[in-house]
């Protein structure tokens, strides 16, 4: 989640600017860069459990501590609850006290992977001292709702009581699920359709490749991504795999269409969220919000509002990939190897459009409908998902050579899709292994995930 704004902005006085705010994102594509995020577990050692925000082994401890490796904090009610670097970067706070890394904006997959390896050391060295530790998996397996703190930020305290008015899991999704996911550019209008299609169509294969949260209060829940279910009950105002952008006409002015139907949470003004859930982005451009009337939104009001909306891929200025459950250091890389290798290449993007193209309304939502309980066996046409997503980590591997981003040792970016191509050529999600493990060695316990799994 967003570190609260720190300027304000022009005035909006025309709907005009909501558009050009999206456009001002094309770059050629000499300044595309990669941006990285993911969110992960934080736990006490001792006794497993998700760790409140006060106290001497707490996350605004874990936070201020952090700050030894050039991190500035940022405050907010006198609470550290957010950390950035000039680079860029930043290390955010969930509502349940999961630890975000949104990364830099670095040119090659070399880079974020080093970043996040980086990230992972520092955590590390910080929690050893603290008796602390974290997890990256997709949802909370042990502990229940009421177990998991609340982090001291204004938003969340709006979210969480508009939450339960309009979906069942909305408190779950925000308190125990974790992704990771990338965010990539494009370099005008029609570009952006072309990768915002492809990418939305292929989201439920990236689901299933990272497929990894099987449990749910220590025992299996029946789902292979039980965090992806999950946004499925969360809030349909805001959520989904949006036919529209595969219908004829689709553009940045649509995407505006969509966000200005997409009921508000907050307002930020003078250090303090202001309660607006429920109400229009419309009417607040007409200056008749309950929450402030009389007054008109600012740039950064709209820039807050892109991100209370959640769909399977979410525009901003960029791109954002949204469909994968977190995980390890390995799947942390691979992630952003995925889509930069079907989005950055010409040749590439092309394959997978030429995949993807004439699959229809129907079966777009029938793969995000059954990949979160079946994974790769979720059958599609005359196969399954297993066969599609070799297809893709073939067209995303051609990608990655043709770019030739080449490390120090000569080596391209190819080789961080090798954990995919092991798990998709298995035909065994982490899902399936952890499951395998529970069953087995684990003996029916969840609590080794945390030791054998930790970063």
């Amino acid at each position: 989640m967003s570190a609260p704004p720190s300027t304000q902005g022009e005035p909006i006085t025309d709907r005009r600017q909501l558009v050009a705010y999206l456009e001002s994102g094309n770059k050629p594509a000499e300044a595309w860069r990669i941006g990285t995020e993911h969110e992960k577990f934080a736990y006490r050692v001792s006794d497993l459990r998700p760790l409140p925000y006060e106290g001497p082994d707490g996350i605004g401890e874990l936070l201020s501590r952090m700050q030894r490796f050039g991190w500035e904090p940022v405050r907010e009610g006198g609470n550290i609850i957010a950390l950035t670097q000039a680079d860029g970067a930043n290390i955010t706070l969930e509502p349940g006290g999961q630890v975000e890394l949104s990364g830099a904006a670095v040119q090659t997959l070399h880079q974020t992977c080093a970043e996040v390896q980086s990230h992972l050391r520092q955590v590390k060295e910080v929690g050893g001292e603290l008796g602390i530790a974290m997890v990256g998996l997709g949802f909370q397996p042990k502990w229940r709702r009421e177990d998991i703190p609340w982090m001291p930020k204004g938003r969340y305290r709006i979210m969480r009581d508009y939450m339960p008015k309009r979906g069942n899991l909305g408190i779950d999704m925000m308190t125990r699920t974790c992704t990771v996911q990338v965010n990539l550019d494009f370099a005008s209008e029609a570009d952006m359709v072309k990768k915002f299609r492809v990418s939305l169509a292929l989201q439920p294969i990236a689901t299933a490749l990272f497929a990894n949260s099987p449990f749910t209060e220590g025992k299996p829940n029946g789902f292979q991504s039980f965090r992806s279910h999950i946004w499925t009950d969360t809030d349909p105002d805001r959520t989904g795999d949006l036919p529209f952008v595969f219908e004829d006409g689709f553009s940045f002015d649509r995407y505006v269409d969509y966000l200005l139907d997409v009921p508000m949470y907050f307002v930020y003004r003078d250090g303090q969220y202001i309660d607006a859930s429920g109400q229009s982005f419309r009417d607040f451009m007409a200056g008749k919000l309950p929450a402030l009337p009389g007054e008109t939104p600012l740039i950064t009001d709209w820039a807050d509002h892109l991100t209370t909306s959640f769909p399977e891929v979410r525009l901003k200025k960029y791109l954002e990939m949204r469909g994968a459950d977190g995980g390890p250091w390995r799947r942390l890389c691979a992630l952003p190897a995925l889509w930069t290798g079907l989005l950055y290449d010409g040749d590439a993007l092309d394959a997978a459009w030429d995949l993807v193209k004439n699959w229809t309304t129907e079966e777009r939502a029938g793969l995000r409908r059954d990949v979160p309980r079946l994974g790769l066996r979720t059958p599609f046409r005359t196969e399954t998902v297993r066969e599609v997503s070799l297809r893709v980590l073939e067209i995303a591997h051609g990608g990655l050579v043709r770019r030739k981003r080449n490390d120090n040792w000569g080596d391209d970016e190819s080789h961080f899709l090798d954990t995919l191509r092991t798990i998709a050529e298995s035909g065994q999600t982490p899902a399936d292994e952890l499951l395998a493990k529970y069953h087995g060695v684990w003996g029916g316990s969840v609590d080794p995930v945390f030791g054998e799994y930790a970063y």
